[in-house]
């Protein structure tokens, strides 16, 4: 019987072992017209472990923003599979992707992307919303969500009632309340001033401590070694791919 219209074939399908993400292989090309390609990811490989924290690091149009739109079932591969949590993404359609979306993956943003008229309750409800979980757990969770990031007297108020570190802890909290498997950071700390990305920071040690897996694209390397390891991309390829020095 088919899950979520997701098949038999496709859910049965597992990686050759238990890591959180398995990718084997993985190209990404872009036509851009008159027979033209531009190739930003070209036969990666990658295998992420269950409560693993990984930095992934580049320069711009080295290929690290298009990886990690493909862990994040926002783009689908040219070529090469995917697992994410034992299922097999790279193949499903863009509602399936959804609906992995939803269920999987708790995005950070650099930009918070937060609703400016909703308070930081509503906007931690979002995603609970749009996978019809009813209105009492709903709010329970976005409360319990909120209070967990530090912000449970702050559940009220809008963004612009809030500084740039509370803006980004709601960011988190919504990227929490569906109880991801993943979390998925692009430049957490890109929009905030150096003592509130600390702060940032630490409550993503916490998050780690407490179980979460956690993928974080940066370009900066102090931010990198929050992470236990840290996998450079260059020209669409793994260029390294080693421990932290704070994991040595």
């Amino acid at each position: 019987m088919a899950l979520n219209g997701i098949s038999d074939d496709v859910q049965n399908a597992a990686p050759p072992n238990g890591d959180m993400i398995v990718v084997e292989d993985l190209w990404r090309t872009y036509d851009m017209g008159s027979e033209q390609q531009v190739i930003a990811l070209s036969g990666i490989s990658l295998r992420i472990q269950h409560n693993e924290y990984v930095a992934i690091m580049g320069p711009s149009g080295s290929g690290n923003s298009t990886l990690m739109n493909l862990i994040g079932c926002l783009d689908t591969p040219s070529k090469g599979r995917y697992w994410l949590n034992g299922q097999l993404v790279s193949e499903l359609d863009d509602d399936q992707l959804a609906r992995i979306r939803n269920k999987e993956i708790g995005f950070v943003f650099q930009t918070f992307n937060l609703l400016s008229r909703a308070t930081a309750l509503h906007n931690v409800e979002l995603p609970l919303i749009y996978n019809g979980t009813p209105s009492a757990e709903r709010l329970e969770r976005a409360k319990e969500s909120l209070t967990d990031v530090g912000l449970g007297t702050r559940m009220m108020h809008k963004p612009n009632e809030l500084s740039g570190g509370q803006r980004q802890r709601v960011a988190i909290a919504r990227a929490l309340v569906n109880r991801p498997s993943i979390i998925l950071a692009d430049e957490p700390t890109g929009n905030l001033d150096s003592k509130t990305g600390l702060e940032i920071m630490a409550l993503f040690d916490t998050l780690h401590a407490n179980g979460n897996t956690i993928v974080l694209v940066t370009h900066e390397p102090d931010i990198a070694e929050y992470a236990n390891r840290v996998v450079h991309i260059r020209d669409g390829q793994i260029y390294s791919d080693e421990p932290s020095k704070r994991a040595r």
